[in-house]
């Protein structure tokens, strides 16, 4: 209602009320006012303006370490942890090795990049961003992809993720970002997962995330392995060549194995079944020699072309289609070793997005700028240490020398008299080299010093947009399912209602399709958008299913068994499986195993309840007459046949499996008409391993969930 007198002046503040005593350490009482009790402010009192957004020397410019509130805010929330890691905490690890393919010279003086063939030691870490050390492998969250390279320049940490883009534009975000994450701090609670208020307010207030979203809500976010998954060093970085030269890079990791996800309902029991799934799959597939190997590739361009693109390159929210700027293979990675105590490597390997060799420089993209104190910060809590360098997995395996000394767990012993220079005293003293030291690209910086972000930075909807429509039918209907049941989750309507004005940005059918399964109606007012989505080619790249070419290679094939057994068709079925390049498990009803029809023992993997349907890739049900019948009493086995169908697998069965599907309602399932159900011995064993090799049964999916 507008007031009696819009002419009037305002009346003049009241400072008589609205003030809050404070008491403070020493017992003395303070007063302030309502607004200044909201006022954000540092730990030492000083009233923020900007909390969104790094000082900088212009737009573009770099982020300066003059920015006490920034260090301040990072500092802090580097330390709110002991001794896990804040963030990344659950992780497991391998060691390897890389392999340049293609001489790199012309691009950048990196020296493991130079000869084709030359293979340097690495250690990788891939791990859960939100969950403790404890949480579950299986949760619906962005998977850490860290490699440390031990070069003969030093040690280069390539720290990223499996998905190329994020949540935030600006480190002084991330805070923000992983508090809303993480478990509620009145009730530490919920786990390893973003399903909550907390998490999804921030969101719909962080426009510049709406591209991420679509990410984490896709497949991409439950792997079916740590092997069959995608790595990215998510900034722009610069290449430089020996003459100076620079190019931009972004780096891309390629599973061997090729990518692949479980769908929802599977995640959540495996979670229930194995929760150290992924940790148990890598340490399983390295100790059987089935070594995991990534290729790496470059995407790279020029100033000019970064400049042509419809989006700043500096953006971390923002991905270059592989159709614009194809990928180059320039080297390959393999694990082949095991840790031999996972606390002295596993957990104590310290990576900093710092650690790079001459040739490998960085660019001003705001959130790596953060990235580059907050990891070091954060390695000095969590280790103790400033020596953390000198734990054995962290050392690099090439010579190092420097003059610093003393500091809490040194592990060398300096000689000499001489901890400085210049000096005239230590002719054996290390000292500087200006023909192979790192050289720092000498880009030109200018501007004002501001809290601001780039105009170019603005639009937050177009390549949300780009990813939803580059997605296959299946995976669009999974990332609606997705945020259907996050928002469920979510307790205040007003965060469903604002996340609904967000979707519509970026397409309406999506928007109307998640507001059905939330049951809201009624129009939705879109969100302010300053920049709205504009029209984009999709990218076949960004989707998982249609770049997937067929094969059961690295795959886990469960054939559940009972006493009478057909010796000849489990034979013939582990012949082919194995020859496809997968591996056979036997699920049986005691973990003794089986006596077959020929009366051999057949030694089992699993008991039943031990190894459900969801641990693997595709199944056989080869019980006898008596043992179908037996096991249609066993909810577990019941389960087994119900689950395999629910999450599209591919299911050979023989005859006597009928009682399983009969109990489990499925006795409808029609191999007519289902190319996933391979009814032995009609059809052949080659038949299931064909249709198999073509993954999950998409068309079965309608019928098996409901998809708004």
């Amino acid at each position: 209602m507008p007031p009696k007198n819009p002419t009037a002046p305002p009346p003049a503040p009241d400072t008589t009320v609205g003030l809050e005593t404070l008491t403070g350490p020493g017992g003395e009482l303070h007063q302030q006012s309502a607004d200044q009790a909201h006022q954000l402010t540092t730990n030492q009192g000083v009233p923020i303006s900007d909390n969104q957004n790094s000082l900088k020397a212009g737009a573009r410019g770099p982020v300066l370490l003059q920015d006490f509130i920034l260090r301040e805010k990072i500092m802090h929330f580097d330390h709110e942890r002991i001794p896990e890691r804040v963030v990344h905490a659950r992780g497991s690890a391998a060691h390897g090795f890389f392999e340049c393919l293609e001489d790199l010279s012309d691009i950048t003086a990196a020296d493991f990049l130079q000869r084709p063939g030359e293979r340097v030691p690495v250690f990788t870490r891939f791990s859960t961003v939100a969950g403790n050390k404890g949480s579950m492998d299986l949760a619906r969250d962005v998977r850490g992809f860290a490699v440390k390279f031990y070069t003969q320049q030093g040690n280069f940490d390539l720290v990223g993720n499996n998905i190329p883009v994020f949540f935030i534009q600006d480190a002084i975000k991330f805070p923000d970002l992983i508090h809303a994450a993480k478990q509620d701090p009145d009730r530490e609670f919920p786990q390893a997962q973003t399903a909550h208020d907390t998490f999804w307010d921030y969101i719909s207030l962080t426009p510049e995330s709406m591209h991420m979203v679509m990410w984490i809500m896709s497949d991409r976010t439950i792997p079916r392995s740590y092997r069959m998954m995608e790595g990215f060093g998510v900034h722009t970085f610069r290449l430089v060549n020996a003459a100076g030269a620079s190019t931009f890079v972004k780096f891309h990791w390629r599973p061997k194995l090729n990518a692949q996800s479980v769908v929802w309902d599977e995640a959540v029991k495996i979670n229930g079944a194995d929760p150290d799934f992924h940790r148990r799959d890598l340490w399983e597939a390295i100790d059987t020699g089935d070594f995991p190997e990534w290729q790496f590739c470059l995407q790279t361009f020029s100033q000019e072309e970064a400049d042509a693109l419809p989006f700043d390159v500096l953006d971390p929210t923002k991905v270059i289609p592989e159709e614009v700027i194809p990928l180059r293979v320039v080297g390959r990675m393999v694990l082949d070793r095991n840790p031999d105590n996972f606390f002295a490597e596993t957990e104590q390997v310290a990576y900093c997005a710092s650690h790079v060799v001459p040739g490998i420089d960085f660019t001003n993209d705001p959130l790596l700028q953060g990235r580059l104190f907050s990891y070091q910060d954060t390695q000095l809590k969590r280790l103790g240490s400033p020596n953390f360098h000198q734990i054995p997995i962290n050392q690099p395996k090439c010579p190092f020398h420097n003059l610093q000394r003393d500091g809490h767990m040194r592990m060398d012993v300096p000689k000499g008299q001489v901890n400085y220079e210049p000096s005239s005293l230590g002719p054996d003293v290390a000292r500087e080299s200006q023909a192979s030291g790192y050289r720092t690209f000498p880009n030109l910086e200018t501007g004002e010093q501001l809290r601001v972000r780039p105009e170019a930075f603005g639009d937050h909807y177009t390549q949300a947009r780009m990813f939803f429509f580059s997605q296959t039918k299946p995976e669009q209907d999974h990332i609606v399912a997705a945020l259907i049941f996050e928002l469920s989750k979510c307790d205040v309507a007003r965060v469903r209602e604002a996340m609904l004005a967000r979707l519509i940005n970026i397409d309406q059918t999506l928007a109307l399709r998640v507001a059905a399964g939330l049951g809201v109606r009624g129009e939705i007012t879109p969100a302010a958008a300053p920049i709205p989505a504009a029209e984009m080619d999709p990218s076949p790249a960004l989707s998982l299913l249609a770049k997937a070419p067929p094969g059961l290679v690295g795959r886990k094939v469960g054939c559940l068994v009972t006493d009478g057994v057909d010796d000849a068709l489990v034979a013939e079925l582990k012949a082919a499986v194995e020859a496809a390049g997968a591996k056979l498990a036997i699920i049986a009803p005691t973990i003794s195993g089986v006596t077959t029809a020929a009366g051999a023992l057949l030694a089992a993997d699993f008991r039943i309840d031990g190894g459900p349907s969801v641990l693997f890739d595709a199944v056989a049900l080869l019980p006898s007459d008596e043992g179908g019948a037996a096991l249609a009493l066993e909810a577990t086995a019941v389960n087994f046949v119900r689950d395999a169908f629910g999450h599209l697998k591919v299911i050979a069965y023989v005859p006597a499996a009928a009682p399983l599907f009969v109990k489990g309602g499925l006795s409808d399932a029609n191999p007519d008409a289902d190319a996933g159900l391979i009814n032995l011995p009609k059809a052949t064993v080659a038949d299931f391993i064909t249709a198999a090799s073509g993954g999950r049964i998409w068309d079965r999916e309608p019928l098996v969930r409901k998809v708004f």
